[in-house]
């Protein structure tokens, strides 16, 4: 029998892709905008960060690298850090993609009846490893009337005795929204108030549209865990290659360094490929961004005139968080927009009880293929009123 922990794991991102299997077997083909991976549309690693892994296989580096992080491109992503955001750690850790660094953090932090003050609509893979951890993730309010900010008194409102931890994702997932510089101040005053560690996931914090701030850059006590990576930035998502920044906090940073020593090392040539993609040419970020806004403004024009959608325009990454009027059961409705039109989507209760009503989507394809997505789910609209 297996562990009350993996019983009933979800994962709604990837849990939707079992049915669209299916329909692809049928012979039909599916517009899959489900998952925040650029490689699978017409984006592409930079060649100089492809080189530099390639050159390091071919230099003999193959070998089991180091757990802790004694690694070149340690310095590399210290340097990185200060030029971006003016932060300095007190010590990094390379991990597995910043998903590593979640379950690094939780496993340190969350233990049975503890819990995890998580954002809602949020990143599932948070729901889960509090559940792996044998803890509970307590969702707080981010507002869609407000640009989906947090929203403040209902954070407060969650914390009790029993939470260990306090997540941030901005650039946020799934709802491409970015906190103000006031915000995050807030947020910092609350967690040092209730002696809380922060987990801030900014693995989209060079894909923004306007002006941006990393919470890392502001805090000065409070116990912070940082989570980044290659995937994003620098369009690598399959090489699993992330960190995790580590400030006012020795226990946890020894916790989640004695994890990296049981899981042993890296990839080593793709941590190689890393240092490249922070140390060389940065083109590919602001080209990448280009391309994103394009689509981004072409995906809301279609949104705004399709009767029964509407969607915060979001200011970061590459994801929508359109709501669907007067649908109380939002899976079904992209099961449904599967079955009929061939276009995959996720459903927003998937990413926590703020996103009920709401469905999930890429805007990564290049216009034509998100012509033809919106043409579709026009199409399946129009019939449904």
């Amino acid at each position: 029998m297996v562990t009350k922990r993996v019983s009933g794991l979800k994962y709604a991102i990837r849990d939707v892709i079992a049915p669209a299997k299916e329909i692809e077997a049928e012979g039909h083909k599916v517009i899959k905008l489900n998952i925040g991976d650029p490689n699978r549309y017409d984006f592409d690693t930079p060649r100089h960060v492809k080189d530099a892994a390639y050159q390091a296989m071919l230099d003999g580096k193959n070998y089991y690298g180091d757990s802790q992080g004694d690694h070149p491109v340690i310095k590399s992503v210290a340097a990185r850090d200060k030029r971006f955001n003016g932060s300095e750690a007190d010590a990094y850790l390379l991990t597995a993609g910043a998903s590593e660094g979640v379950y690094f953090s939780f496993l340190s932090l969350i233990g049975p009846g503890d819990e995890a003050l998580v954002p809602s609509p949020n990143y599932p893979q948070y729901m889960s490893v509090s559940q792996l951890s044998g803890g509970k993730a307590v969702e707080y309010l981010c507002d869609e009337d407000n640009m989906w900010a947090p929203d403040l008194d209902d954070m407060r409102s969650k914390i009790t005795e029993r939470t260990k931890l306090l997540v941030v994702i901005n650039p946020n997932n799934p709802t491409g929204a970015v906190y103000s510089k006031g915000m995050l101040k807030q947020i910092i005053d609350l967690a040092g108030e209730h002696n809380l560690p922060i987990i801030s996931d900014e693995i989209y914090d060079q894909l923004v549209f306007g002006e941006y701030t990393s919470l890392t850059s502001l805090v000065k006590d409070t116990p912070l865990i940082t989570l980044n990576g290659i995937s994003k930035n620098h369009i690598a998502p399959g090489w699993r290659i992330g960190y995790m920044a580590f400030r006012n906090c020795p226990d946890i940073q020894e916790a989640c360094m004695a994890q990296g020593r049981v899981r042993l090392c890296v990839n080593e040539p793709a941590a190689w490929g890393f240092k490249a993609a922070l140390d060389g040419p940065q083109d590919h970020v602001e080209e990448t961004k280009k391309k994103l806004l394009r689509r981004r403004d072409y995906m809301m024009k279609r949104i705004a005139e399709i009767d029964g959608l509407s969607c915060v325009e979001p200011e970061a990454a590459f994801y929508a968080f359109p709501k669907i009027e007067g649908v109380s059961d939002d899976k079904q409705w992209v099961l449904d927009l599967l079955h009929k039109e061939h276009v995959l989507t996720v459903h927003g209760s998937g990413f926590g009880y703020a996103g009920r009503g709401h469905f999930r989507m890429v805007y990564l394809p290049p216009v034509d293929v998100l012509a033809d997505a919106f043409d579709r789910i026009e199409r399946f609209m129009a019939k449904r009123i």
